[in-house]
């Protein structure tokens, strides 16, 4: 329904950022990270998601498209609702959630609060295989080569899957790698310099 909201930050809470649009204040649930960029007073653009249940309407806001993203990703998994997604986007950002899933890293995750370690291997699992059955990709495109699994074997190969992993397609995964030293840099860094990119 909503696809962002732009107005002035009206006030903000654990796990919550007031946005006033036009006299009208907004409660988006987020994340410790959305929250970090968030000042009152100023004006902010929060990409949304809204979830409804028998019980109640709830909108949730993030300061980028990748942590909407990483937000939907992580709800799509079983057992994994918008409490925990929160969670582990809190203590986790976009780039670093993408390595976790992509090197089965679940320590990672179970640094989240209410993130168990098994509730870590089941993320890992169900987003790798749809990460290696290509689903993860809005242009449908398969990173893992044979489609069955994915292994990554340097930077550029782990760079590509995590970035894939956060929804770009192949082509602007490309393009944003395109002139990054590899070599000096480390992973974590190497995303974060091609989300900068896109973005841009």
């Amino acid at each position: 329904m909503f696809y962002y909201l732009n107005g002035t930050v009206a006030h903000l809470g654990p796990y919550l950022a007031v946005i006033d649009c036009g006299g009208v204040g907004f409660a988006c649930k987020t994340t410790n990270v959305t929250l970090a960029a968030l000042t009152i007073g100023k004006t902010a653009k929060l990409y949304t998601y809204m979830n409804v249940r028998e019980d109640a309407i709830e909108l949730f806001g993030f300061a980028t498209e990748e942590e909407l993203g990483c937000f939907q990703m992580l709800i799509g998994v079983s057992g994994v609702g918008p409490k925990a997604a929160l969670s582990i986007l809190s203590a986790t950002p976009p780039e670093r959630l993408a390595l976790a899933i992509i090197t089965g890293d679940e320590k990672a995750l179970t640094m989240a609060p209410g993130i168990g370690k098994k509730l870590a291997q089941r993320i890992i699992l169900e987003l790798k295989d749809k990460l290696a059955k290509g689903q993860l990709s809005p242009a449908g495109e398969s990173y893992g080569g044979t489609g069955v699994t994915l292994i990554p074997e340097n930077k550029l190969s782990e760079a590509t899957a995590a970035l894939a992993v956060l929804g770009y397609s192949n082509s602007e995964i490309g393009l944003a790698l395109k002139g990054i030293d590899m070599d000096s840099l480390t992973l974590e860094e190497i995303i974060k310099q091609a989300l900068k990119k896109m973005v841009k």
